[in-house]
């Protein structure tokens, strides 16, 4: 994913300028999806303008500027969102640091793993409580959006959350072997 397309994809949903883009990845989408800051929001839009991606549709104080996602910008997010994804390269930090337990004594990787159990029922408890205030159907429109991606959050966190405590019963049960 680029930061290009998140910020196509913030625009696509409604109007916004630097500041409030910058808003949006400091809550829930830095938090679960995509971090990014000012530093590199600006210079990415700037860039999306250039090839005509977005275009300036409000100038407010002090050089505030509001960005609308172009026709050719909403093109390139829906090419981009229906393509499905490549299988180039692939950096996943959590993946990798799970391949890297068995290089730790097993009482470390017992301490990972229990880190783990806990983080993911915490963030699935708080997905889950946010959630609870959103009604029974899907609603319309971004809120829609952002609750379909609280789910999807939500059951990972779950999957996670009992994939750790499957590895837990493996590694005490081979350490229970050993013995």
């Amino acid at each position: 994913m680029s930061l290009s397309h998140a910020l196509l994809g913030l625009l696509a949903v409604q109007p916004r300028s630097g500041y409030e883009l910058t808003k949006a990845f400091a809550a829930d989408l830095g938090r679960y999806a995509w971090q990014a800051g000012h530093t590199s929001i600006y210079p990415e839009l700037a860039r999306l303008a250039e090839r005509g991606h977005v275009t300036v549709t409000e100038e407010g104080a002090r050089g505030s500027r509001t960005y609308s996602v172009t026709p050719e910008g909403y093109a390139e997010l829906r090419e981009w969102v229906l393509t499905p994804r490549r299988r180039g390269k692939v950096r996943n930090e959590e993946v990798l640091r799970m391949f890297l337990l068995s290089a730790l004594e097993p009482a470390d990787a017992l301490v990972v793993l229990r880190r783990i159990v806990e983080h993911a029922a915490e963030e699935g408890t708080r997905l889950r409580k946010i959630m609870d205030d959103v009604p029974a159907a899907i609603p319309p429109g971004a809120d829609g959006f952002g609750y379909l991606a609280a789910e999807f959050g939500a059951r990972q966190f779950e999957a996670v959350h009992g994939w750790a405590q499957w590895a837990i019963g493996k590694l005490e049960a081979a350490e229970a072997e050993s013995a």
